[in-house]
């Protein structure tokens, strides 16, 4: 049993960054998990992609990512000297290519909306794809180039993290949180499987099991697993395959090729409403590397490393529940779908503002937890 100002449930990007930011106000932080620096922040990409992950009616959503990839600059180098370690920020842009005719009339209209909304891209003709990344398939029908979506090591990030937050005086407790306790109607703490902590300020940053945790208040915390399916190879001359991440639609089927500095490669990702499954499938596998294989033909002749399953936190409208709960002491970081890594540092920023001014800022007001009180839990499919 001990006394915290600050507890952080959950250690992955979010997590991590919360702890780390909120540890350098000088606050006492500990963070609690039974597994640090897994889930589905281990098994990401790393892609910072406001512009090619834009989705209509999203406009709230692509505004917070557009905020949050233009801090990741400042973000990585703050992180890469309070740790001492690379994190793998590399800024040559995305390019999201079509690979036949109707595909091509849907990246037309997309790239409508994202001129709509000023957003950074530019509409490429099937030969300048190909000169921008000449392993590109020939069949290559045309595409939109993103010059500011860029990428990080996820791997990476999470290692620095770690060294970061610990350097800023937080603590760790391996270990799992099973209930929330409450005291003078307000939560003052948490009970782990192995004791109990008391905070000023609990921090919910669990992911998808955020909701599974007892005591929170009423209504229930609106957070479902959303499974990916990911591969990872690498070239066996350890050169980068592309220069930019190249991401395609294949038959109406999305899929991305995430290129490493090391000659890694990192393609994925299948989005499936199965439960609590994280198991790695023949059919998943066998369908990213087909349509990897369709894009970048390339990729059929590099090694396959790893094959990985995880579940992403999806809430109702797949964007993140950040902010106080309805309950004194208690505060959410989560719901961060396909967006941990890239929204990471705009969450650190929104909760120290909670710590240290009693709310959030007003650009993350719409994303304040309350707003799914009376809300249905319909769900939708972003691009």
């Amino acid at each position: 049993m001990a006394n915290y100002d600050v507890i952080v449930v959950g250690s992955g990007v979010i997590g991590l960054s919360i702890a780390w930011q909120v540890g350098l106000t000088g606050r006492r932080v500990v963070i609690v998990d039974p597994h640090p620096g897994r889930g589905s922040s281990y098994a990401a990409a790393g892609m910072l992609a406001p512009v090619n992950e834009a989705a209509w009616g999203d406009e709230p959503l692509i505004e917070l990512n557009v905020r949050s990839a233009a801090g990741w600059p400042s973000f990585a180098r703050a992180l890469e000297t309070a740790s001492d370690l690379p994190v793998g920020l590399r800024e040559t842009g995305a390019l999201l290519v079509a690979g036949d005719g109707s595909d091509h009339a849907q990246l037309e209209e997309l790239f409508k909306f994202q001129q709509h909304l000023g957003l950074d891209s530019s509409w490429c003709t099937a030969s300048t794809c190909r000169t921008l990344e000449p392993l590109l398939a020939p069949g290559v029908r045309g595409g939109i180039l993103a010059p500011s979506d860029h990428q990080v090591d996820n791997r990476r990030v999470l290692a620095a993290l770690g060294v970061a937050a610990r350097r800023s005086g937080v603590q760790f407790l391996h270990a799992s949180v099973l209930a929330c306790l409450t005291s003078d109607g307000r939560i003052s703490g948490v009970v782990m499987n192995d004791g109990e902590l008391y905070g000023d300020l609990t921090i919910i940053a669990a992911g998808y099991a955020s909701g599974a945790i007892a005591g929170l208040p009423d209504p229930p915390l609106a957070v479902r697993p959303v499974k990916g399916q990911i591969l990872r190879l690498r070239t066996r001359d350890g050169r980068a395959l592309l220069e930019r991440t190249v991401r395609g639609l294949i038959g109406g089927q999305h899929v991305y090729i995430v290129p490493r500095a090391d000659g890694g490669v990192v393609v994925g990702a299948t989005s499936e409403e199965v439960g609590e499954d994280t198991s790695v499938t023949a059919t998943a596998c066998y369908e990213l590397l087909r349509n990897a294989i369709h894009l970048l033909p390339a990729v059929g002749e590099i090694e396959l490393v790893e094959t990985l399953a995880a579940l992403r936190p999806g809430s109702p409208d797949n964007a993140p529940l950040v902010g106080a709960a309805s309950v004194a002491g208690l505060a959410y970081a989560t719901g961060h779908y396909r967006n941990g890594v890239l929204l990471a540092p705009v969450t650190a920023e929104a909760i120290v503002a909670l710590v240290e001014q009693g709310e959030i800022p007003d650009w993350a007001s719409p994303f304040a937890p309350g707003r799914f009180a009376n809300a249905s839990t319909a769900t939708s499919d972003p691009l």
